[in-house]
């Protein structure tokens, strides 16, 4: 960061017109205040963040909103220590007030509550990226610096008043021209002279409801437009924010991921997720490009997505016909319509395997209601969930299936391709079976996506009742320490302290808190399985309509940013 005593600027010698001290000297006061405050902020930030890294974890909700705390300050103080003066990108003048507004990465303010900087994707920056001569939007002047090494190295005026020019020696030849036009410009001139950074400010802040495409050739500066208008979206539409699903930016490669991932945090906003179409299934990494045309064509069409769906239904079949479960107490009758009945007990729309897991409870639950009530529930209920004639029933109904192995059927079992894919010509279905089946391509990855979305993960259930188990486990160990200490505080029940710490200690609620379920074994979340509040796709002519389903899939409101150039699409770019 400059030192207060170190000027902003570095002009060069060909420039020394602009070092005019009637041009800068304002903003070099300006910049001494923003110096200054920088380095306070940053000494705050730092104590703060000390503070909470020092402050007791908690447990639960306590302890997240500790983390959430960390991260912010620790985004925050990351940006102010990586630009310092640099977080300012230029300043506006209202044509009504004379009081510069100086435009940053990220808004700040003096100790005294003085705005030395306003966030660019706040309204008030608004004028400084869609102001054009043919629309000035209420500003009489704009200045712009370019940043070398925390220095100024050179900046540029624009004046859109007619007596804008008087006074100002660092007008982009642009701005001359016009000011020396008067007021005599026609509605013709007018419409000539509109820029293009306008309008692609107009698309950066364009309402996030719905998809905005956004199409052109190379060098029209998509790009910059979808990294902009990610971090525009997330500072000013509270629909997207991170405890509301977020936004994921979508590219082409890990190179331009890298790039995102470094340019985004400039921009004020760390919390995006980044990602290429392979890293959203597990099997991308290894995936080899498709060398036959044709079956690339069948694997990239919507079409076969939708074969996952009667994939799965194969695999759920209500069983017909009753059975006997044995227990050691007694043998209790499980009818067809009991089966029916549990088979129901699933929401729609719940994943094969974790609808699995609500069907077996619903079997127990029906089973213990008709048994003769000789044994307690739990006893029994641990002894149905060990019962292998019941488990083996449901696994020839209802099986745990994982997604690599029922797209792999589809390769390797013609008939089973032929009842879920019936559109499909013979050929194609023998052009698509193929020796290895788990061989896998990038075109297997929508159908692979698509097959997990829909099945779930296959250890969900194994690791519910483990956690089922740790938490059972954690409440006796509570119960126990609670026993212990009502045994001490019966010493003092005489009195009445004595009395209300017994009570308290029986309560249900203390319990309860004394149990940190947070705490226990959990699986990582997939943090790329969405759902997400925003997509944002660049290159998205490049894109297939298998893979497609792929982000729909992972953005349910449909509100989308879709960047490409038509013009480019070697597999066409999807006009729906």
């Amino acid at each position: 960061m400059n030192s207060l005593t170190t000027s902003a600027f570095d002009l060069p010698d060909r420039l020394s017109a602009k070092a005019d001290p009637a041009l800068i000297a304002g903003d070099e006061r300006h910049f001494a205040a923003i110096a200054e405050s920088l380095e306070q902020s940053i000494a705050e930030l730092s104590d703060r963040l000390d503070a909470e890294r020092k402050a007791p974890g908690g447990i639960g909700q306590k302890a997240l909103d500790r983390d959430m705390e960390i991260h912010r300050l620790t985004a925050r103080l990351r940006v102010l220590r990586r630009f310092g003066l640099d977080l300012c990108l230029g300043r506006i003048v209202g044509a009504d007030d004379p009081e510069p507004v100086y435009v940053g990465r990220l808004g700040l303010t003096d100790s005294a509550g003085r705005r030395l900087l306003v966030d660019w994707r706040s309204p008030a920056a608004e004028p400084f990226f869609g102001a054009t001569h043919a629309n000035p939007t209420g500003l009489a002047s704009r200045r712009r610096y370019r940043w070398t090494r925390g220095r100024i190295s050179d900046y540029w005026d624009e004046v859109f008043t007619p007596d804008g020019l008087e006074g100002h020696a660092a007008l982009d030849d642009q701005s001359a021209f016009i000011a020396s036009l008067g007021g005599s410009r026609s509605p013709r001139m007018r419409d000539v002279l509109g820029t293009i950074a306008a309008d692609q400010d107009a698309i950066i802040r364009a309402g996030s409801r719905g998809a905005l495409v956004v199409d052109g050739g190379p060098g029209t500066g998509k790009t910059v437009v979808a990294l902009h208008r990610t971090a525009y979206l997330l500072y000013s539409d509270p629909r997207l924010g991170h405890r509301r699903g977020g936004v994921l930016f979508v590219g082409p490669h890990q190179h331009y991921v890298a790039y995102v991932a470094d340019v985004l945090p400039s921009l004020g906003e760390e919390g995006v997720q980044t990602a290429t179409l392979r890293d959203l299934v597990a099997e991308g990494a290894t995936a080899t490009a498709e060398t036959d045309p044709d079956v690339a064509r069948l694997k990239s069409s919507a079409d076969m997505v939708k074969a996952i769906e009667p994939a799965v239904r194969f695999y759920e079949k209500t069983p017909t016909k009753g059975m006997t479960v044995e227990t050691n107490w007694s043998d209790i009758r499980l009818g067809a319509d009991d089966w029916a009945r549990a088979f129901e007990a699933p929401d729609p729309g719940t994943p094969h395997n974790e609808a699995r897991e609500e069907i077996l409870d619903e079997l127990i639950a029906i089973l213990i209601d008709k048994s003769d009530g000789d044994v307690a529930p739990d006893q029994l209920r641990k002894s149905l969930l060990r019962n292998r004639e019941l488990l083996t029933a449901l696994n020839r109904a209802w099986p745990v299936i994982d997604a690599a192995d029922l797209v792999s059927d589809l390769w390797s079992v013609p008939a089973y391709l032929r009842m879920c894919a019936p559109w499909l010509s013979p050929d194609e279905v023998r052009k698509l079976q193929r020796a290895d089946a788990q061989a896998w391509t990038v075109p297997d990855l929508p159908l692979l996506d698509a097959a997990r979305h829909r099945l779930g993960d296959p250890q969900a259930s194994r690791r519910k009742r483990r956690h089922d188990a740790a938490v059972a486990g954690e409440r006796e160990r509570m119960a126990r320490v609670v026993d212990d200490l009502i045994e001490a505080a019966r010493g003092d029940s005489g009195d009445e302290y004595g009395v209300g710490l017994v009570t308290m200690l029986r309560g249900e609620d203390f319990h309860d808190a004394l149990l940190d379920e947070a705490s226990l074994p959990t699986a990582d979340p997939d943090v790329l399985a969405g759902p997400f509040a925003h997509i944002v796709v660049d290159e998205a002519q490049e894109l297939t309509d298998a893979e497609w389903q792929m982000l729909l899939r992972r953005c349910p409101s449909g509100s989308f940013t879709i960047v490409g150039d038509r013009a480019q699409a070697r597999h066409g770019f999807t006009d729906s």
